[in-house]
This record gives C-alpha cells, sequence and structure tokens, in this order.
C-alpha cells in the first residue's frame, strides 16, 4: 500500500516538530521532572528505597484484594503499567542515549530512574485516591481526575487529557511502535512494513475489544515473558563477557563526570541525553502509568503506589540497563553519528557478543516490547478519550487506534518520534503541576499508610474503638 500523501506530508511538517521537539524537550522541562522527584523524594523520606523490598514482595505475590474496589489485580495493573513502559525505548532510546551523551548518559539515566520511581509513587497513589466509577461500573482515574478533583482546574486536566490521546494515538503509544517492528522486521527478514502493520492492527484489535480486564489478562502473560526473555539473553552475553564489565562500569561513572558530560551546552550532553530517554522509557512524571494504577483492587492508594512505584525499577534499573551496559561493553556507539538507526545499533552490539543469539534476543525483544506497548498506551488514550467526550466514545476511539497502528509502520521513524517526544512532554507539564500542588495529600496518605503497615506486622497495636 501506497500512503503517499502522508509521506510527503510528513516532509513538510518534519522541520516543524524537530524545532517544537527541541524547546519543549529544553531544560526547564528536565529539571521540572527531575525536579519533581528530588523534591517528593525529601518529602516522603527516600521511601523508594525503605519500601522497595516490601513494595517488590507486593508487586509479585498472590495477594489479591478480592473484597477491594478495581477491575484488575495488583500484578496485572503493574503489567498494564509495564507493558507501556518497557517498549522500544528500552532497547532504542538507550542506545540513542549512549551514542549522542556518551556512556556517562547510562549513569544520568539511573539517576533520573531514582528519583522517577518517587515520583511514580506519587502519581498513582493521586490516582487512586480521585479515582471514580464509570457508567459501565468500571474505575477510571489518572491525572485528569486528580487534576480536576484534587485541584479543582477543569480547564488543566481536559489539555491533560487531549495530550494524552494525542499521544497514545499519535505518539509514543501507537505508531512509534508499530514503525519499530516494520522496520525491525523488514531489515531481519525483508518483510513488507504494511504486512507488518495489517498484522499487528489485528492483533491489537483482538486484545483491546475486550477493554481492561482483557489487557490485564494478555501483559500479565507477556510483559513477564518477554522482560525474562530479555534480560536472561542481556546477561548470557554479559556473563559470557564478565571480563569487559568492570571497564565498562567505571566508563559509564567517569564519563558521568567529565567536563563536557556535565556543563556543555545549557545542561552536558550525557546528562540531557541520560535523564530525557531514561524518563521516555520509565515516563516517570508523564501521567500516563497512574491511568492502569486507577483500575487496580487495592484497600489503599499507598499501597498501589507502591507496587507501580517497582515499574520504574524494573524498566530502568533493570532492562535499560541490560541495554545501556551492553552497549558500552561492545564499543559499537564510539563513532556513531546521533542519526544512526539506533535500534540496528544495540543488535551489533549483542550480535557481535554472540552471533545469531544476540540478533535474535534484540528483534525479538523489540517486537514484544513494542506490541505490549502498544496494548498498554490503547488503554491510556481510551480513558483520556471517555474523558473528553463519553464512555460510550470509546468505541470509536478503539477504530482510530487499530488503523492508526497500521499507518504508523509505514511512515518516516524521525517525524514519528518527534511528535512522540512532544506529546509526552505536553503530557508531563499539567501532571507535574498536579503532582507538585497535591505534594501534601500524597504524604498525608503515605503517613496514614504507614500506621497501617504498623499494626500489620505488629509493631504497633491495634487501636481500640470505643464501645457505644
Amino acid at each position: 500500500m501506497d500512503l503517499a500523501f502522508f509521506n510527503a506530508l510528513g516532509e513538510e511538517i518534519e522541520p516543524v516538530v524537530s524545532e517544537l521537539n527541541s524547546i519543549v524537550w529544553g531544560p526547564l522541562l528536565l529539571i521540572l521532572l527531575v525536579g519533581t522527584g528530588i523534591f517528593l523524594s525529601f518529602r516522603l523520606k527516600f521511601l523508594q528505597v525503605s519500601q522497595l523490598p516490601y513494595a517488590l514482595k507486593l508487586a509479585f505475590s498472590k495477594r489479591q484484594d478480592q473484597k477491594s474496589d478495581g477491575d484488575i489485580s495488583h500484578f496485572q495493573a503493574l503489567m498494564t503499567a509495564l507493558s507501556a513502559t518497557v517498549g522500544t525505548g528500552n532497547i532504542a532510546g538507550v542506545a540513542t542515549a549512549v551514542v549522542s551523551g556518551g556512556p556517562g548518559a547510562v549513569f544520568w539515566m539511573w539517576f533520573a530512574a531514582f528519583f522517577g520511581m518517587a515520583t511514580k509513587y506519587g502519581e498513582a497513589v493521586l490516582a487512586v485516591k480521585y479515582r471514580v466509577t464509570n457508567e459501565f461500573g468500571q474505575k477510571s482515574g489518572g491525572p485528569m481526575y486528580y487534576i480536576e478533583r484534587g485541584l479543582g482546574w477543569k480547564w488543566l486536566a481536559v489539555l491533560f487529557a487531549l495530550f494524552g490521546t494525542i499521544a497514545a494515538i499519535f505518539g509514543i503509544g501507537n505508531m512509534t511502535q508499530s514503525n519499530s517492528v516494520a522496520e525491525a522486521l523488514h531489515k531481519t527478514f525483508g518483510i513488507n512494513p504494511w504486512i507488518t502493520g495489517f498484522v499487528l492492527a489485528v492483533l491489537t484489535a483482538l486484545v483491546i475489544i475486550g477493554g481492561i480486564k482483557s489487557i490485564g489478562r494478555v501483559t500479565a502473560f507477556l510483559v513477564p515473558f518477554m522482560c525474562l526473555f530479555y534480560v536472561f539473553g542481556g546477561l548470557v552475553i554479559i556473563l559470557l563477557n564478565i571480563d569487559l564489565l568492570p571497564k565498562a562500569i567505571a566508563l559509564i561513572f567517569k564519563e558521568a563526570f567529565t567536563a563536557e558530560s556535565v556543563g556543555g551546552g545549557v545542561l552536558g550532553t550525557a546528562v540531557r541525553f541520560g535523564i530525557a530517554r531514561g524518563l521516555f522509557s520509565n515516563e516517570s512524571g508523564l501521567g500516563s502509568a497512574p491511568i492502569a494504577a486507577a483500575a487496580a483492587k487495592t484497600d489503599h492508594p499507598s499501597r498501589q503506589g507502591l507496587v507501580s512505584m517497582t515499574g520504574t525499577f524494573i524498566d530502568t534499573m533493570i532492562v535499560c540497563s541490560i541495554t545501556g551496559i551492553t552497549l558500552v561493553m561492545s564499543g559499537v556507539y564510539a563513532g556513531a553519528d546521533a542519526g544512526v538507526d539506533s535500534a540496528s545499533l544495540t543488535v551489533k552490539a549483542f550480535d557481535g557478543f554472540l552471533p545469531v543469539f544476540g540478533n535474535t534476543v534484540v528483534t525479538t525483544g523489540l517486537i514484544l516490547f513494542a506490541y505490549s506497548t502498544i496494548l498498554g498506551w490503547s488503554y491510556y488514550g481510551e480513558k483520556c478519550f471517555a474523558y473528553l467526550f463519553t464512555d460510550r466514545s470509546i468505541y470509536i476511539y478503539r477504530i482510530i487506534f487499530v488503523l492508526f497502528t497500521f499507518i504508523g509502520s509505514g511512515l518516516s521513524l524521525e517525524l514519528i518520534w518527534g511528535i512522540a517526544d512532544i506529546c509526552n512532554a505536553l503530557m508531563a507539564i499539567p501532571n507535574l503541576i498536579a503532582l507538585l500542588l497535591l505534594s501534601g495529600v500524597i504524604a498525608e496518605e503515605t503517613k496514614k499508610f504507614k500506621e497501617i503497615r504498623r499494626r500489620e506486622t505488629g509493631m504497633e497495636p491495634p487501636k481500640e474503638v470505643p464501645v457505644r
């Protein structure tokens, strides 16, 4: 199929998109994103450290809050959020950061993720606290609801929902993913991109027609498998070349603090690209993940907040680290042009250590990551669309979403990624404003939950209730 019109249009607006992208993703937004995480970390007394073991246990335990309000389990909510965050950014995005910012970008990716865990926690707490029940009896929540109900700023909530809808259909949640899969299959197996787009569209339609419960079931199976497959493949490469690991880690830390890395330009290259691509991958602060968190069956907002927090840890500290460390160990980033196909660079790194097997790991990972992201973001966009219109309008949205899954497979990669970056920035700004202004609510809910945890663990006897 030849969509010459779309490609011609893309060539016309690509320079505008590129310029706008450089403006919205400037130093101010990066400082706001990381600054929010730092502020929440101190206000919550670095909860991402003290509560991480319990959070991981809670996320992967068989505990089910069946008597609590919600549509899906803690685990399914986490897997739905992870399905959206573990995407091409973990493969292509990390490679872009290393090529543009050097090995030091990996450190700043970790830095952003550490503080981003507090941000992700806060988002989920607010999402559960301010969620509502829609006309189908399902839970609806996310930034648009806590902005409206917590701040009383309906206009800002509408803006977030508008940007979220655009991002889901045209940006990170759909077209970038189908485009990356089509490109990978075309280069590896010579498959026509439009064929890939058609198959992806059909597979997506079969899942999202069932709503969040269907998406939750599929992602609960798909996400653990794909993460373990990719991480296992990466660990095999690292362990077989363990002698290169100390040098790679040392280089990451050394390059993170060079004059150019930290002070070059308005923000150093390593700092800028590490933080930007790290946040692009784990989505802390964008306001996307709390939409899934709001659907979870939970007895307290903070309990789901802790589960959601583990998503950033898994996405960046584990999955992205596999890509980043392998790239640095391989050295293929050195001398690579900033416009290089970053997914192909990751393939080259993996394949250089383990021919055929390495290619298979990255290509398979890219396909599964991208498809899972499409599923997760279909739900995010659906909830934003329903907020703007009505709950019954979701059927129209699903048709549009599937159509653009197909269209995205054959368009200009540069244009699509540019649109994705802009949409993410426009989502993040309203969400970060709400997080900062509602940080007192987050802190109060956390304080209440800590009292519950003390009683649960026997550290504090339950308070006697006076008999009336």
